[in-house]
């Protein structure tokens, strides 16, 4: 260690240190991270004359740990002075030379230590000094903790500011989507108000289907025309799809959502986004047009439902009979004039006819009319005359199945008619249903020789007449399993060729040849002769009208 000297040297060299000290101490609190700290002590240290640093510790989390930008670490080092606890000490090791552990103490208490190594202890003096800078060192390594904490504190204002700044802004455009929803759902604009809201919200195309798949409503650029309706398959697929999560799915380039407000699907509700730029703000704005949109069309559902019950019941006492003021103004209640020409329409479907499949016909074809259940047919008193062939094409696509017949009426002038008219609108979709095309549309008007078979009142004179004309041939048939009696029908229908007759039933001409010379050899008829062959004709027809049926 160093000499005193004289008086004089002795105080240059206390100046020359503290001074060197205040030196070290005014860097170390000016701003600098723990591992800066720690090189001044470093280097400090031998400019004290008091030997050298050779390692340096600080309490992380409770635990003692070596700074990692400190001096290399010597095991057997660590070791003692991890033993010699908090207080520190002299530390002997093999190779003789002094090695003692400064405790780093500041007022939040344990720091971490300064361990210094020299030949041989140092003065009282150079002890002063690094007891001095072990001081220094412990505040400001305090001071640097502190203010990376403080750092750090700022660093989680900010991020919890921008967090909250994120949270504030998308529960406004929630808010938003909020308001302009409810808005409109009080507002009475429906779901094609609730499909513009919607599109302003996202700025993407919206539509809106019915459980079929029809178009009820679209809102923005793009509008396709025709639509495109899936097949039945791809659209239980896609319903399927979308019923497996409670949240909006995507279907290719849509995002696509179930509006059903109970169990029972009523439509569906998607956002057209080829670019795939939906996010959380379009997902929540397309949930709670949902929400509203179920809301709407559950309305509309009960108000049709009463509506509907109100027509039945009207429907109910026209075709019962009632004729009298009351049922006018029950009529005029429900929007539906009845004075003028009307129309009974009775249809059936082979699948489930629903109420809002026949509302969307109704609908396309602009009818006035009023709709009621009966059995498994649904009637409907239409005012002027209707387009069958076109109530069946539109009811064909909305039902996705063109397996369904029409039923329509003579004219009713008054309400005495009424009755009339669905009798023969009954008969005429019974002929049709038991006819060789049950699929289609038949006018009771347009029945011809089936109109003999009205309601079974003259079942017995027809049944007679058929006898009369066919007896023979019936019997030839019953006892031989022949076909003579059809072959006879179509002949008939064919206006007398042989090669279409021959078509029809897939034989050759010989056959039919023989055929027809049995028919005139049984009956002694002669098939040219004009009387006899409108009488055979007649019956035929008769008998094919009640095979059919039978």
């Amino acid at each position: 260690m160093h000499g005193q000297g004289g008086p004089g040297g002795w105080w240059q060299q206390q100046l020359a240190g503290v001074a060197g000290l205040l030196a070290i101490s005014t860097m170390m609190f000016d701003g600098r991270e723990v591992d800066a700290i720690v090189e001044l002590a470093v280097t400090a240290v031998p400019s004290l004359g008091a030997g050298e640093v050779v390692a340096v510790y600080v309490v992380a989390d409770g635990l003692l740990e070596p700074v990692p930008r400190g001096p290399a670490l010597d095991p057997e080092l660590d070791r003692h002075v991890r033993d010699l606890g908090e207080a520190g000490g002299e530390i002997v090791m093999a190779d003789g030379m002094w090695r003692w552990a400064y405790p780093l103490t500041g007022l939040g208490g344990d720091i971490g230590r300064l361990v210094v190594k020299a030949a041989h202890g140092p003065s009282p003096d150079e002890v002063f000094l690094l007891r001095a800078l072990g001081q220094q060192l412990a505040g400001a390594l305090a001071n640097a903790s502190l203010r990376r904490r403080e750092r750090a504190h700022i660093d989680d204002l900010h991020d919890l500011n921008t967090e909250l700044s994120a949270v504030v802004a998308r529960l406004e455009r929630r808010t938003a989507v909020h308001d302009e929803l409810n808005r409109v759902s009080a507002s009475g604009a429906g779901d094609a108000g609730i499909a513009d809201a919607l599109h302003r919200l996202t700025a993407l195309p919206v539509v809106i289907e019915d459980k079929f798949g029809n178009l009820r409503m679209w809102s923005g650029p793009g509008r396709l025309d025709p639509y495109p309706k899936p097949g039945a398959a791809e659209r239980t697929e896609l319903l399927r799809q979308a019923a497996t999560t409670p949240h909006p799915v995507r279907v290719r380039d849509r995002v696509v959502s179930v509006v059903r407000p109970r169990h029972e699907v009523l439509g569906v509700l998607a956002l057209i986004d080829p670019a795939g730029t939906v996010g959380r703000h379009e997902m929540f704005a397309l949930e709670y047009a949902t929400t509203v949109l179920s809301l709407e069309l559950a309305h509309q559902r009960n108000l049709a439902e009463v509506e509907l019950r109100v027509h039945r019941e009207l429907v109910d006492d026209l075709i019962a009979g009632v004729d009298d003021d009351s049922v006018y103004a029950r009529a005029d209640a429900v929007g539906y004039d009845l004075r003028g020409p009307h129309h009974v329409v009775v249809l059936r479907w082979s699948g489930p006819t629903t109420d809002e499949a026949i509302g969307q016909m109704v609908s396309a074809l602009g009818l006035r009319a009023l709709c009621a259940r009966r059995s498994e047919a649904t009637v409907l008193i239409v005012s002027g005359r209707p387009d069958g062939d076109a109530m069946h094409r539109v009811l064909a696509e909305v039902l996705d199945s063109p397996d369904g017949a029409i039923g329509i009426g003579g004219p009713c002038d008054g309400l005495a008619d009424v009755p009339r008219s669905y009798r023969e609108a009954s008969r005429a979709l019974d002929i049709r249903r038991h006819s060789r095309a049950p699929n289609g549309v038949t006018a009771y008007h347009e029945l011809g020789v089936y109109r003999l078979l009205d309601t079974g009142q003259n079942r017995v004179e027809i049944v007679a007449f058929v006898r009369e004309w066919l007896g023979p041939l019936l019997d030839y048939d019953r006892h031989k399993r022949a076909d003579l009696v059809r072959t006879l029908f179509h002949y008939l229908e064919c206006g007398g060729s042989y090669d279409e007759t021959a078509a029809a039933l897939t034989i050759h001409r010989s056959t039919l040849r023989y055929r027809l010379g049995r028919i005139r050899k049984i009956t002694e008829l002669d098939l040219n002769d004009v009387d006899s062959r409108l009488n055979l004709h007649v019956a035929t027809r008769a008998w094919q009208v009640m095979r059919e049926m039978e």
